[in-house]
């Protein structure tokens, strides 16, 4: 049984898209122990009591630096003996979590990346100024900076031409970022996964 934590902020609908996985069954072997976020109010601790999920608050007001809240964070992951961390809308810099969780990190990205990495606003207004007519979503295993690091899985999207940022926003999250993340945990703890490199192998 794999043993993990989700790190929140906001309204949580990436983690919803966990919680209702979990109540399908879809994820084998998972054990969803903590929700941890920067914020008490978030509705995504909601989400998460309402599931029967602990819910705990590391207030980042709390620490002189960022560095030290990740350390928090990390002491607080490593205290439950949690083994993989999902980043669910978790919107502060990972610090050291990275580095003690290694390829135990799984996020999805709005895009198809690399495109748009360097994109500093919103991807989706981007894409849509861009003229793209194919985005997505990437999951991936967090670097150690925190950002997208080996790619686990990827999904196209159809840019429609109606599409406005928040259209495009939805879509993506809806046809791609959910379903990809919640594939990625379940094939991380069915044991599928292996990193060589860069290179994220999955096996049949």
């Amino acid at each position: 049984m794999v043993r993990a934590a989700a790190l929140v902020a906001g309204d949580g609908t990436k983690l919803q898209a966990i919680l209702d996985s979990m109540y399908f069954k879809e994820i084998p072997d998972f054990e969803l122990v903590a929700v941890i976020s920067p914020q008490k109010d978030a509705y995504a601790m909601a989400r998460a009591l309402n599931a029967g999920v602990p819910a705990y608050v590391v207030d980042p007001e709390l620490f002189p630096t960022m560095t030290s809240h990740s350390m928090a964070v990390a002491n607080k992951l490593r205290d439950m003996d949690i083994e993989l961390v999902i980043l669910a809308g978790y919107d502060l810099p990972l610090g050291v979590i990275p580095y003690q969780f290694k390829n135990r990190i799984i996020g999805t990205y709005p895009a198809i990346y690399p495109a748009f990495e360097n994109e500093e606003g919103d991807i989706h207004r981007a894409v849509l100024e861009r003229g793209v007519k194919v985005t997505g979503a990437t999951a991936y295993f967090a670097d150690g900076d925190g950002r997208v690091g080996s790619i686990i899985l990827q999904k196209a999207v159809d840019v429609l031409p109606d599409d406005d940022p928040e259209s495009l926003r939805r879509r993506v999250m809806e046809e791609a970022e959910w379903k990809l993340l919640s594939q990625a945990v379940a094939l991380y703890c069915g044991g599928k996964l292996s990193v060589h490199g860069n290179r994220v192998i999955i096996a049949k």
